[in-house]
C-alpha cells in the first residue's frame, strides 16, 4: 500500500485531499501546525493503521526531516507528497494591500510559506524517491497568475515561483521515475482562507466560468488523487487548472 504525505492536511483543502487519498487506498500522513484536534479526528476516522497525524512547521527543515522519518518508520515508505500548506494568508479583497503599499516582508512571508515549505518537503523525500525509482510531488497552485481577478500580489508571485520549482524537478528527476506537477484551483468555496471572501466576488467568478460554478475543494482534491495514481504515470511538469474553465491553457 502506498503512502501520501499532505502538508496542511487537517482542514480545508488539505482535509479534502487527505480524504480523497484515503478513499483511493493510500496510507495518509496528515501534517498540521496548529490543528491538532482536527488532525487526530481524521486519524480516528481512518484508523491508526492507515493514518498518522504529525505536527511540523514545514518551513523548518529539521522538523520536516523528523516528520518524514516518523512516516517511514510507521508505513515503510513515502510515495507521494502534496505541498498544500498555506501560511499566513487570507483571500480578503477588502484588506489586500495595493502594490504600492506592500513591503518585501509581505512577499518573503509567502515565498517562505509556499516555496521554502515545498522545497523542504520535496528535498526531504527525494533520496528515497530516487532509490525507489518512483515518486510523485504534487503542489497546490492558483489560477491567479493566469487571471488575477483580485491582485493578491505576494501570494500569486510565490505560487508562480512554485510552478517553476515543480517543472525543474520534473525535468531533472524524471529519469528516476519521479513526477512533479501542480494543481491550480480557482478561488475555492469554501476554505478557511477563502471564508472572508465576499459573496459578490464568488458570484462574479461563478458567472465568468463556462460551468457557471465556483470551484470546490473536492474538485481540486479529485485531480490531486488522479495525479498521485498510476493512471497518471505519463503526466509530469504540468500545471493542471481546475477552475470551471475560467482560465484555459
Amino acid at each position: 500500500m502506498k503512502t501520501v504525505l499532505v502538508t496542511g492536511g487537517a482542514r480545508g483543502l488539505g482535509k479534502e485531499i487527505v480524504t480523497a487519498m484515503h478513499d483511493k487506498g493510500f496510507n495518509v500522513v496528515i501534517n498540521y501546525n496548529k490543528s491538532k484536534a482536527a488532525a487526530e479526528e481524521l486519524v480516528q476516522q481512518f484508523g491508526e493503521d492507515k493514518a498518522l497525524a504529525y505536527q511540523a512547521d514545514v518551513t523548518n527543515r529539521e522538523a520536516v526531516d523528523e516528520m518524514v522519518k516518523a512516516a517511514v518508520d510507521q508505513f515503510g515508505s513515502i510515495d507521494v507528497v502534496v505541498n498544500n500548506a498555506l501560511i499566513g494568508f487570507k483571500f480578503d479583497p477588502s484588506t489586500q494591500k495595493s502594490f504600492k503599499d506592500l513591503s518585501w516582508e509581505d512577499y518573503a512571508q509567502q515565498i517562505d510559506g509556499t516555496m521554502k515549505a515545498a522545497f523542504n518537503v520535496s528535498q526531504s523525500v527525494i533520496n528515497q524517491f530516487i532509490e525507489q525509482q518512483d515518486g510523485a510531488i504534487i503542489s497546490i497552485g492558483t489560477n491567479l497568475f493566469q487571471n488575477p481577478v483580485v491582485p493578491y500580489h505576494e501570494y500569486t508571485s510565490a505560487k508562480a515561483g512554485l510552478l517553476g520549482m515543480m517543472r525543474n524537478i520534473a525535468s531533472e528527476l524524471g529519469q528516476h521515475g519521479i513526477r512533479a506537477n501542480m494543481v491550480s484551483g480557482g478561488l475555492l468555496k469554501t476554505t478557511d482562507a477563502s471564508s472572508v471572501t465576499t459573496p459578490e466576488v464568488f458570484e462574479l467568478i461563478a458567472n465568468s466560468t463556462p460551468l457557471r460554478k465556483v470551484t470546490t475543494p473536492t474538485d481540486v482534491a479529485n485531480m490531486v488523487a488522479y495525479l498521485a495514481s498510476d493512471e497518471a504515470k505519463g503526466v509530469t511538469g504540468q500545471n493542471i487548472t481546475v477552475d470551471g474553465g475560467l482560465t484555459m491553457n
